[in-house]
C-alpha cells in the first residue's frame, strides 16, 4: 500500500525522467499514465489504432500550453509511462515533465486510490499557480476520484476531457471539452448550504455579547441574521446605550466578512477636516502637519467592515464623500489626486430622527437611502421585558469574576429596577451593577438603599414592597405575550427570590423551591443568573 512515495522501478531508464523540485510553475496538468501496464495488453483491453497516440498526447498538441505535466502512474506501469514521459519531451515547447510512481495494490479501489493520491493532493492545495487535471486516463476509477476531488472542493482545479479520436472527424477543431459539473444548481445542495450559511450566522450573532430571550430581542437576532448574511450596508438605529457597537460586531462576525478587519469610528468625535482625513486618509502635505501619507479607516477596512457610529453627525462634505465611496467602491484621499478602490461593508449607527434631519436637509437624502439597505431598530432596555434579569446576571458575573459570592437584589431592589425606566439603557444598568462592586465589594445582596438614588426613586414612597411580583396582563389592545416568556419570567423572578432570600447560598435555595440543587443550578445557567 502506498503513502505518496515516489519511487523508481530498477529496470527503468532514469534519464527518462524528469523529477522537478523547483518552485511550482503557473500552469501545471495533473493526469494519470494513458499506457496502461507494462507488457502485453489485458485480453479485456482493446488495441489502440497506431494513428491514435493516446488521450495525453491529443491534450498537449491541442491544449492551451502547460509549464509543467505531472503523471502518475502505478508501479508495473513505469516503464510504459516513462516512454510516454519522452515522447511529451519531445513535443515542441515541451513542458517539464514529472512522473510519480505510486504503490497501489487495486487501481479499482476508490479507496485505494483516495489514500494514495493524499499527498500529491496536499502539494498542490498550496499551489498558488493553476492546476488542471485529465480525466481521459487511467482507470475508471482513478478518472471518477478526479471527480470527487474537484467536487468535493479537496482540489482547485480544472477538469479537462479528452475526446476519443474514434468518435470525431480528423481534424477535429475542439478535441477538448472543460467538465463543468453544477453541484450548486441542485436544489437540494442549495438549500443544504443556505442553510448551513443561516445556522452558521445565527450562531455567530448569539455567540458574542448580546444577551436577550425576550420576544424583541429574538425578533431582532433573527433579523441580524438575515441581515448579517446580506453584503449591504446596514443602519442601526435606536437610543443611546442600547448597545449598537455590539451589534455592528455580530453583524461582522456572522457574515462571510469575518476573517477581514473590522474597523469602527465614532463620527461625533471629530472636526470637519480631521473626520475627512480619518475615513479617506490623507498625502503627505495636503494640510498642515500632514508630514506623511495617512491611510484612512475605508482602506484599513479594506476586505472586511467599518462601522460609522453616530453617523448623523457627519458634515455635508464628509457626507458626499462618503456617498461617493458606497456608489462606486472608490475613494480619493485628502490631497491626492489618485483614486483607490476598495471593497467595505459599511454599517451606520445613530440615535437622532434622521427622516426628520432629511426633511431639515440637515442630513443628504441620497446619502440616507443609500445607508438604510438594511435597518435593524434595536429595542430600548424598558421595551425588552424579563431580559432585564438576564442582563443583570450577565453584568454581576461579567465584573465580580469567578471568586466569592455574587451579590444579589433584594426583592425591593428588584422592583427598583424593574420600576425604572433606563434612559441610558444597556449602558446605564452595567454602570449601575460596576457601582455596586465599587461601593459594595463584601456584601451578599443589594437592598434598596444601595442603588443609584435615581433608580430608587422609581419606586416613590410606597417601596416597600413585600408581595412577589406577578406577570403584567397585557392592554385591551395589546396581544399577549408568548406562554414560554410569560412563564419564563415566572421561573427567573422566583429563582431570584430564592437566591436573594439564601444569600446566594445554592442548596438552601434548591430547598426551598423543593428541587434538587443540579437542576436549580441548570434553570440558573439557562436565565443567565449564574
Amino acid at each position: 500500500m502506498c503513502h505518496g512515495r515516489v519511487r523508481v522501478n530498477p529496470g527503468i531508464d532514469e534519464s527518462f525522467i524528469d523529477l522537478v523540485t523547483s518552485s511550482p510553475p503557473m500552469r501545471t496538468l495533473l493526469t494519470w499514465s494513458d499506457r496502461g501496464r507494462d507488457g502485453p495488453a489485458p485480453d479485456h483491453q482493446g488495441q489502440r489504432p497506431r494513428s491514435d497516440r493516446g488521450p495525453l498526447m491529443r491534450l498537449l498538441e491541442h491544449g492551451e500550453g502547460w509549464d509543467r505535466v505531472v503523471v502518475l502512474c502505478l508501479e508495473d506501469g513505469g516503464r510504459a509511462a516513462a516512454g510516454l514521459v519522452r515522447e511529451l519531451r519531445e513535443l515542441d515547447h515541451a513542458p517539464a515533465v514529472e512522473l510519480r510512481i505510486l504503490e497501489l495494490d487495486d487501481p479499482s479501489d476508490h479507496a485505494q486510490l483516495f489514500t494514495v493520491l493524499g499527498p500529491t493532493v496536499a502539494q498542490f492545495r498550496g499551489d498558488s499557480g493553476s492546476l488542471d487535471v485529465c480525466l481521459s486516463a487511467g482507470t475508471p476509477q482513478m478518472q471518477t476520484m478526479w471527480v470527487i476531488l474537484v467536487a468535493a472542493g479537496l482540489l482547485r482545479a480544472r477538469m479537462l476531457q479528452v475526446i476519443p479520436a474514434v468518435f470525431v472527424p480528423d481534424p477535429h477543431p475542439h478535441p477538448i471539452r472543460v467538465v463543468r459539473l453544477d453541484i450548486e444548481g441542485f436544489p437540494e445542495i442549495r438549500a443544504m448550504r443556505e442553510e448551513l450559511g443561516r445556522l452558521r450566522a445565527e450562531s455567530r450573532a448569539r455567540s458574542g455579547s448580546l444577551v436577550g430571550e425576550s420576544e424583541s430581542m429574538r425578533v431582532f437576532l433573527r433579523r441580524l441574521t438575515h441581515v448579517a448574511r446580506a453584503d449591504v450596508p446596514v443602519l442601526i438605529t435606536g437610543e443611546t446605550g442600547t448597545g449598537k457597537e455590539l451589534v455592528a460586531r455580530a453583524i461582522h462576525a456572522a457574515s462571510d466578512r469575518a476573517r477581514g478587519p473590522l474597523v469602527a469610528e465614532n463620527c461625533g468625535s471629530f472636526s470637519e477636516g480631521v473626520l475627512a482625513s480619518e475615513l479617506f486618509g490623507h498625502e503627505q502635505g495636503a494640510f498642515s502637519g500632514a508630514a506623511r501619507r495617512h491611510r484612512g479607516l475605508f482602506e484599513q477596512a479594506d476586505g472586511g467592515t467599518l462601522f460609522l457610529d453616530e453617523i448623523a453627525e457627519t458634515n455635508p462634505r464628509v457626507q458626499v464623500m462618503l456617498l461617493r465611496v458606497l456608489q462606486e467602491g472608490r475613494l480619493r484621499r485628502v490631497g491626492g489626486e489618485s483614486e483607490i478602490a476598495v471593497d467595505v461593508r459599511v454599517i451606520a449607527a445613530t440615535h437622532r430622527d434622521v427622516p426628520a434631519m432629511v426633511e431639515r436637509q440637515q442630513f443628504r437624502e441620497d446619502l440616507w437611502y443609500r445607508l438604510r439597505g438594511a435597518t435593524l431598530e434595536l429595542p430600548p432596555l424598558r421595551e425588552r421585558g424579563r431580559d432585564l434579569e438576564l442582563l443583570v446576571g450577565h453584568f454581576v458575573a461579567e465584573t465580580q469574576g469567578d471568586g466569592g459570592e455574587r451579590a444579589w437584589p433584594t426583592a425591593q431592589a428588584w422592583a427598583a429596577l424593574r420600576a425604572y425606566r433606563w434612559p441610558g439603557n444597556v449602558r446605564e444598568l452595567r454602570a449601575e451593577i460596576v457601582r455596586w462592586r465599587v461601593f459594595y465589594p463584601d456584601e451578599d445582596t443589594i437592598s434598596l438603599d444601595m442603588l443609584s438614588p435615581e433608580i430608587a426613586a422609581a419606586l416613590g414612597h410606597t417601596a416597600n414592597v413585600q408581595q412577589p411580583e406577578t406577570v403584567q396582563a397585557p392592554g385591551v389592545d395589546e396581544p399577549p405575550r408568548p406562554l414560554l416568556e410569560q412563564l419564563g419570567v415566572v421561573e427567573a423572578r422566583a429563582l431570584q427570590a430564592a437566591l436573594s432570600w439564601s444569600s446566594g447560598n445554592l442548596s438552601k435555595a434548591a430547598r426551598a423551591l423543593e428541587i434538587d440543587r443540579n437542576t436549580l443550578k441548570a434553570k440558573l445557567a439557562r436565565h443567565g443568573l449564574r
